[in-house]
């Protein structure tokens, strides 16, 4: 528990992230307030970081049924650290069409080398 939070990771299999299997470009943001001309604020996104990433979407393996009790995550991306940027649960993603936003993010095995993040589609044209 972390958080009063279940964590859930893929900490099985890690080492059998072959570069072939991250093959989705992904952007992480951050939601920011933007003023237009007139003086209103739009909430928009900024991006943080360009990466490829491992995605895989919920279904119904050992690791999702576990988090279906307490998450709405539908997606689950792997992808190498950033050592200049601690992704949370108050980013973003884009995989270019769809923007998810992120459920937890955890980073695995503790080594500082792949973080996972479970996320949840956001529906089309909402800035949340």
């Amino acid at each position: 528990m972390e958080n009063g939070r279940q964590v859930i990771t893929l900490r099985q299999g890690v080492e059998s992230l072959s570069y072939g299997k991250i093959n989705s470009s992904i952007e992480i943001m951050e939601k920011v307030s933007d003023k237009d001309s007139a003086g209103f604020s739009a909430p928009t996104y900024k991006t943080l970081a360009s990466v490829r990433a491992y995605r895989e979407e919920r279904h119904a393996g050992k690791r999702w049924a576990n988090i279906a009790a307490f998450s709405t995550a539908t997606v689950l991306f792997v992808f190498r650290a950033i050592p200049t940027l601690k992704v949370t649960d108050l980013h973003f993603i884009s995989d270019g069409e769809n923007i998810y936003n992120i459920d937890s993010a955890n980073d695995i095995n503790g080594r500082g080398m792949y973080i996972e993040a479970f996320a949840e589609m956001l529906p089309r044209g909402s800035v949340r």
